[in-house]
């Protein structure tokens, strides 16, 4: 279900950060939340990919798992998955038009004037209720934004997770690493244990001092945490034991570090009592999957939605080990709320042109714009248009794409793939004809 006309009315009504009023809300619907415990995972990055393993692993297990993730790549039925299948479209809509209902009861009751939820809101309210209807054995909630503010606080976990801090939503989060990491740490709760991923010096400091300000105890990369890899297969291992030789199902180096987090939240669910051996966590890293991190489409053709600095440093790392092909192209599309400049820069040696292209996503940036926001870069740089058109000329004419840029772009290649607009094509190494941009 691509969308609801419930959210349509709310994907324009912006982000209010703010735990009064879900937390009321929750309370009037009779707290589903408190119905089964919860992974509580945050991150600047990582945080899905993360998500992805510690719910494979479970699910190995024969738990039943309720997972809820943000944003959605193509369709709204991605936010509130059971076992790792988004839920079908009966019981996404009957889970929205009862989280409706109630949130005008609870307006009225509460005399609140004004849209009563906002879209993420409204969207985690009704996965935590549809994991109560299903009868859920554990949730693993992914953060939306930071963490001290957000909706999906209201979940009540047993494990709480950081996997990575960096500058991004500083507009909202603040502009050093210590203000984010803050911001992210507001998750952890008294006693419930923590488990960190790999960051930088000053962030994990500031973890550091929250774990210890909540009693929380912290497992981190170093003292608590190990990783190796030879060949393509890792090995991990935490104070609870080691796993190893397993190869992961998701692409990139900078997986290990989130394989490393999931394992040390698989070892202190274990403590707590969920049975999970070793085989359960090897084959939960091997068969986890996650759309629009460096996923294969089609040969030749790679979408990732690197929209930030970290993540474009994460795909620049995958394309560095491996082979270069006689031609690549980076089909480029961002949100207008972004400053491209700085998160193409660690791409551009890898690629012989970038090609700007748009969706129809409402935060998309025109192609044209963004091609002049970064026309100064040493760059061969064209303007692709309508991805619908692009994607489909760049795929013919190089050997190897890549469609980058923000998760929503990469979603929409996605779509155009599933619905056959590539089909009867094949990569080629031809030039490319499109719209130079003027200097």
């Amino acid at each position: 279900m691509r969308s609801h006309p419930l959210l349509d009315q709310l994907a324009n009504g912006g982000m209010r950060l703010g735990l009064g009023r879900i937390r009321d809300f929750m309370h009037f619907l009779g707290e589903p939340q408190a119905a089964y415990p919860a992974v509580h995972i945050a991150g600047t990055n990582g945080k899905g990919s993360t998500c992805a393993f510690v719910t494979s692993i479970l699910t190995q297990a024969g738990y039943t798992v309720g997972t809820t993730l943000s944003p959605h790549i193509e369709e709204v039925n991605e936010r509130v998955l059971i076992n790792g299948i988004p839920v079908d479209d009966g019981t996404l809509v009957e889970g929205l038009e009862a989280i409706d209902r109630a949130r005008w009861d609870w307006a009225r009751s509460a005399g609140f004037s004004g849209q009563p939820l906002t879209y993420f809101e409204m969207m985690i309210a009704t996965a935590l209720l549809v994991f109560a209807r299903r009868q859920v054995d554990i949730a693993v909630v992914e953060v939306g934004l930071g963490g001290r503010l957000d909706a999906s606080r209201v979940v009540r976990p047993i494990v709480s997770a950081v996997t990575h801090v960096g500058l991004d939503h500083t507009e909202h989060l603040g502009d050093t690493l210590e203000a984010i990491a803050a911001e992210k740490a507001g998750i952890f709760q008294r006693g419930v244990p923590v488990v960190a991923g790999a960051m930088p010096a000053e962030a994990m400091a500031t973890i550091e001092a929250f774990a210890r300000r909540n009693g929380a105890p912290l497992w981190r990369p170093g003292p608590q945490l190990r990783r190796s890899c030879r060949s393509g297969r890792w090995s991990f291992g935490t104070p609870s034991g080691g796993v190893g030789e397993v190869e992961l199902g998701l692409e990139g180096e900078h997986q290990g570090s989130n394989a490393l987090v999931a394992v040390g939240i698989a070892h202190q669910l274990r403590s707590l009592g969920f049975a999970l051996d070793d085989q359960h966590i090897r084959d939960g890293l091997g068969q986890a999957t996650l759309s629009a991190r460096l996923e294969q489409l089609l040969p030749g053709l790679i979408i990732d939605g690197a929209h930030n600095v970290d993540g474009a440093r994460a795909l620049a790392a995958w394309l560095d080990g491996r082979p270069r092909p006689a031609s690549r192209i980076l089909l480029w599309g961002m949100g207008g709320e972004r400053q491209p400049t700085g998160i193409i820069e660690p791409l551009l040696p890898h690629f012989d042109e970038v090609v700007t292209t748009s969706c129809a996503h409402p935060k998309a940036k025109d192609a044209m714009e963004l091609a002049v926001a970064l026309q100064d870069l040493d760059v061969v740089l064209s303007v692709g248009g309508a991805i619908e058109q692009a994607l489909p000329e760049v795929y013919t004419e190089v050997e190897e794409t890549i469609v980058s840029g923000s998760l929503f772009v990469a979603g929409a290649a996605r779509s155009l793939v599933r619905a056959g607009a590539l089909d009867g094509l094949a990569p080629g190494r031809g030039p490319l004809e499109v719209t130079e941009v003027e200097e």
